[in-house]
């Protein structure tokens, strides 16, 4: 029965295509940021300059994004989207010619170019976030947001697995522009699907609000709905201490001796357990005791990163990755399904947006504080400094929010 109410969701064919371009967008980002993550280090050897690739994404993608989830309550969110995808093409495409006809400016400027694309790319990225998810929920009635939310970290996760994998062989085997043609063609394709899915009308707005006003709305939602901003903020600092994808070109190359290969497998690794774990999901959304849930997931994340920042073992490290995905998916399926079935129509842009700032933007930032901290600690030091802050979050937030903790998802979908 379980089985049969997961897969009746693929019964709407818009939610079909928008799976697969989904599928194919995260693919090309994970591909390129592998190859880009490889590339910047050969290029300047500094841990410093890894993270800040993290930080020229997550600075313009943070700027924009209340304003993109603004747009994406009053305009045509698959306009957005393929407008975006647009952008994205045009990065990987210019990454594709630094390795040929614009190598110059690599010789002359090393990585201050790849930083300019990256910092277009997260403008891009900015403005896609909220028009997605607030898109998705109108593709499929309410009784399938828990199982879209499940097959949406499905997706997700399935190009995050074999996207570092495919970058870092591709990379290995075929070399840098051969890769980067690979990730323009895997980033053109989503941007090709949009246009077979079929565009949806938006909850005509009762009065025409300013922009500020606008946004002070969905801020004011949020602040006021414990849950919701308790959800956000748990997975917000535990994303920001407790990742360590920035570094782990570091642990490929100086500590664990496992090359570019390597490191594509080290990528991967978390995604995998993170996509049979959300593949497990989709049968199974954690609707009971859903809070408690959300707590000890983000707690046996900390842990698995403080295994990963001591191991000197490379089998260990992969081990420890893919637990800490399969921790990560359930608590990214237990924060979309609140954000889906609290969030009125008109205002899922916005709240999006605001998901955004607390959540996708802190891997990004992460990645900058993981690579200021291992500037001063050492990469080791720095893992394992975020995994503790990680560990101690959880115990804070299970004190001061109760009612996140006592959460059941069951009484709202």
């Amino acid at each position: 029965m379980k089985k049969n109410l997961s897969l009746a969701i693929f019964k709407h064919r818009d939610f079909r295509f928008f799976i697969v371009a989904r599928f194919f967008m995260v693919l090309a980002i994970n591909i390129q940021a592998t190859i880009v993550g490889w590339q910047v280090y050969e290029l300047t050897g500094s841990v410093l300059d890894l993270g800040l690739v993290g930080l020229f994404e997550a600075v313009p993608s943070i700027v924009v994004s209340l304003y993109a989830g603004h747009l994406a309550d009053l305009r045509d969110r698959r306009n957005i989207i393929v407008i975006c995808l647009f952008f994205l093409l045009l990065c990987s495409l210019t990454l594709f010619a630094f390795t040929g006809p614009l190598s110059f400016l690599l010789d002359t400027y090393k990585a201050y170019p790849i930083f300019l694309v990256i910092l277009v790319s997260g403008i891009a990225r900015g403005f896609i976030s909220p028009a997605i998810f607030s898109f998705v929920t109108q593709l499929v009635p309410r009784e399938h947001y828990a199982h879209s939310a499940a097959w949406m970290g499905t997706s997700f996760q399935a190009g995050a697995v074999i996207g570092p994998a495919i970058g870092g062989i591709v990379y290995a085997s075929f070399g840098m522009q051969v890769a980067y043609g690979f990730d323009s063609v895997c980033i053109g394709l989503p941007f090709l699907l949009f246009f077979w899915i079929n565009k949806r009308s938006l909850p005509e707005r009762k009065e025409k609000e300013a922009l500020k006003d606008s946004l002070l709305k969905g801020l004011r939602f949020v602040l006021k709905n414990e849950i919701m901003l308790g959800a956000m903020a748990l997975d917000m600092f535990a994303v920001l201490f407790g990742g360590a994808v920035a570094l782990l070109p570091v642990y490929a190359k100086d500590i664990l001796f496992v090359g570019s290969e390597g490191l594509g497998y080290l990528r991967a690794a978390p995604s995998l357990g993170a996509l049979l774990m959300a593949y497990y999901l989709t049968y199974k959304p954690p609707l009971e005791k859903s809070g408690r849930v959300l707590l000890f997931c983000v707690f046996g994340f900390g842990v698995c990163m403080l295994v990963f920042g001591l191991s000197h073992s490379f089998l260990l490290s992969l081990v420890a990755l893919f637990l800490s995905g399969v921790f990560d998916s359930v608590s990214v399926v237990v924060r979309s399904t609140i954000m889906q079935t609290m969030t009125p129509e008109e205002m899922r842009g916005r709240v999006s947006a605001i998901n955004k700032v607390f959540i996708g933007s802190s891997n990004e930032i992460g990645a900058f504080e993981s690579g200021v901290s291992a500037k001063f600690l050492g990469p080791v030091g720095s893992v394992v400094f975020g995994a503790t802050m990680t560990i101690l979050i959880v115990f804070f937030t299970f004190r001061l929010s109760p009612k996140l903790k006592e959460l059941e998802l069951k009484n709202w979908v």
